[in-house]
């Protein structure tokens, strides 16, 4: 039987990143059992669209998610961060 996930890599990457922001590729690909060269196709796709700012910190990237932007679906009406919240335990 063939895996399947209700979401999207793309909303696994941000779930991950939502953890730890400082989170490498190299983890996000590991952690997701996808590619490195698909985990930075993803961050760049989110990037692009506004929803992750990247800085550097030294040698590594930073990600800041932007919470307040709405889901780019049909739901408008929910942001990012609101889904966010669901899916993310803040309090492990």
């Amino acid at each position: 039987m063939a895996e399947w996930s209700f979401l999207t890599n793309h909303a696994r990457v941000l779930v991950c990143i939502a953890h730890d922001p400082g989170m490498r590729l190299r983890d996000i690909a590991a952690a997701l059992g996808i590619t490195e060269r698909t985990a930075y196709g993803i961050v760049t796709d989110l990037t692009a669209a506004g929803y992750l700012v990247k800085d550097k910190d030294g040698r590594r990237n930073r990600y800041q998610i932007q919470v307040h932007l709405p889901m780019r679906e049909a739901s408008r009406e929910r942001t990012i961060g609101e889904v966010l919240e669901l899916l993310v335990d803040r309090n492990p």
